[in-house]
């Protein structure tokens, strides 16, 4: 529990004392026996009255006497003018009751800090330290009533202030005080130590509440430069319609955003304004990069247009190549390419009609299904390219080695021999790993120059043979230089 202590008191004046200005002119006896006054103040004679004065003073100073012996033993004995031992208990009690209340309102303050530091872990940290820390502050806040209701009663049942205080009920009073703060201490000294383990949970919290405004605010901002961005657009008669749309489904994350943490909690709260941080910045991008975006299309519209264009002439050509192919070569040479110009003729068709309609959602502005189809045309024409392409290549190739096979044939070799060397470099006799490959691709390679001396060779195998030789030697080099690269690590 909390409560505002009460305020210190301080010690009563002793109540005899309001008399010693009386009895300070008043005998003082020193034992029961009255053997005459003794006067503490000293009586001034005037100068000018002589014997008269003295006389009154001799009458009226016994009379004053005898008034005041009455007060002076009032009580029966249990003041005495000078304090005593009840005045002396009334004070050390009313120290002890000071020293409670500070100590109680000492407590009350760690309590109240304690408490602050556990509702901000809890508006963070939902994990079962963070319970476990919950329950331990109840725990402890039942301590905490238990230590201040003792101290409370222990107030209550004892009146410092009453006239009559006798010694044995300030002793009772200072005792229970002292017993009161003695209890408040130690809880002040359990809530210490619970407080030193709460640093870990409760730094943890205070860096997510720390990174929860500026969260917020770059969401707010992330949003407001998305629609200055469409605004942008819009004035220069881009729609983006689809850009509006996603603009707007952010709208109730705004609203939940401006709702605060402590209604959708702050780990929530953090993780909503990342995310309307990224969506907003991407359509501020979009938006931003529209009008880019539209010329673009238009340059890449024209630009594939001229190419299937070309690719149609090209495609014309191919069938007189595939002409003379037929003549000179065997079909080995040139069977895989009869579906060429129907491929072609078909490709660019296809590439046409996407190219219109491509062209139809750019004046619609969707962007996204331009660039899609864009996509499908550079497709369509690149496989187009390629098998055109290949026929015009397989003539030059085709001729190049029927007019001189030599020059194919020392190419392996070399590829070969050059691999031979690096197997043996610093060895007496080949790895088998290396070696074997290598006799494989010199056997090959004789078997492939054989073949040419048939009535029709088959250039094409040959040339596809040559060329599988080399790949399988530049696969054997690899490997050596792997090994040796390893032994030097």
């Amino acid at each position: 529990m909390t409560a505002i202590p009460e305020q210190p008191y301080s010690p009563s004046r002793p109540r005899v004392g309001r008399t010693r200005g009386l009895l300070s002119r008043v005998p003082v006896f020193r034992s029961p026996a009255f053997r005459g006054p003794v006067f503490r103040g000293r009586v001034t004679r005037d100068r000018g009255t002589g014997p008269l004065r003295d006389t009154l003073a001799l009458t009226v100073l016994p009379l004053v006497a005898v008034l005041a012996l009455p007060a002076a033993f009032a009580g029966g004995g249990t003041r005495r003018w000078f304090g005593g031992r009840a005045e002396n208990q009334r004070a050390e009690a009313q120290a002890a009751k000071d020293a409670a209340a500070a100590a109680f309102y000492e407590l009350d303050t760690a309590q109240r800090d304690l408490r602050i530091s556990i509702e901000t872990i809890t508006a963070v940290d939902s994990s079962p330290a963070a319970r476990r820390a919950v329950a331990d502050f109840e725990a402890l806040g039942r301590r905490i009533d238990e230590a201040s209701h003792t101290y409370i009663d222990a107030v209550d049942a004892h009146d410092l202030d009453r006239h009559d205080l006798e010694a044995s009920a300030a002793s009772r009073a200072r005792t229970e005080l002292t017993a009161a703060k003695g209890e408040l201490d130690r809880v002040k000294r359990e809530l210490d130590r619970f407080t030193d383990g709460l640093g870990p949970l409760l730094g943890k919290a205070e860096t997510q509440l720390a990174r929860l405004a500026p969260a917020v605010e770059r969401a707010r901002q992330a949003l407001l430069a998305a629609s200055n961005a469409l605004d942008t657009a819009r004035a220069a008669k881009l729609r983006a319609d689809d850009l509006a749309a996603r603009l707007a489904a952010l709208s109730p994350e705004l609203t939940k955003l401006n709702q605060g943490a402590g209604q959708h909690g702050v780990p929530q709260t953090l993780e909503r304004a990342e995310r309307v941080t990224r969506q907003a910045e991407a359509i501020r991008a979009e938006a931003d990069r529209l009008p880019e975006q539209a010329a673009e299309t238009g340059r890449r519209l024209v630009s594939l247009r001229t190419r299937a264009q070309a690719l149609t002439t090209r495609s014309e050509q191919v069938e007189p190549v595939l002409s003379e192919l037929r003549r000179r070569f065997s079909a080995a040479c040139w069977q895989d390419l009869q579906g060429v110009p129907d491929l072609a003729t078909e490709n660019v068709r296809q590439a046409e009609s996407k190219l219109a309609e491509a062209s139809t959602a750019r004046d619609e502005q969707r962007w996204a299904d331009a660039t899609a189809l864009l996509s499908t045309v550079r497709a369509l024409l690149n496989t187009t390219d390629e098998a055109v392409s290949a026929a015009g290549d397989r003539l030059r190739q085709l001729n190049a080695v029927q007019k001189d096979p030599e020059q194919e044939i020392e190419r392996t070799r070399f590829a070969i021999r050059d691999a031979q060397r690096l197997a043996m470099a610093g060895r007496h006799t080949p790895d088998p790993r290396h070696a074997h490959p290598l006799d494989s691709a010199v056997a090959r390679l004789e078997r492939a120059v054989a073949a040419l001396e048939g009535r029709h060779p088959d250039y094409w195998h040959f040339l596809t043979e040559t060329e599988a030789v080399r790949q399988s030697v530049a696969r054997v080099v690899a490997l050596i230089r792997e090994d040796r690269g390893g032994s030097a690590g």
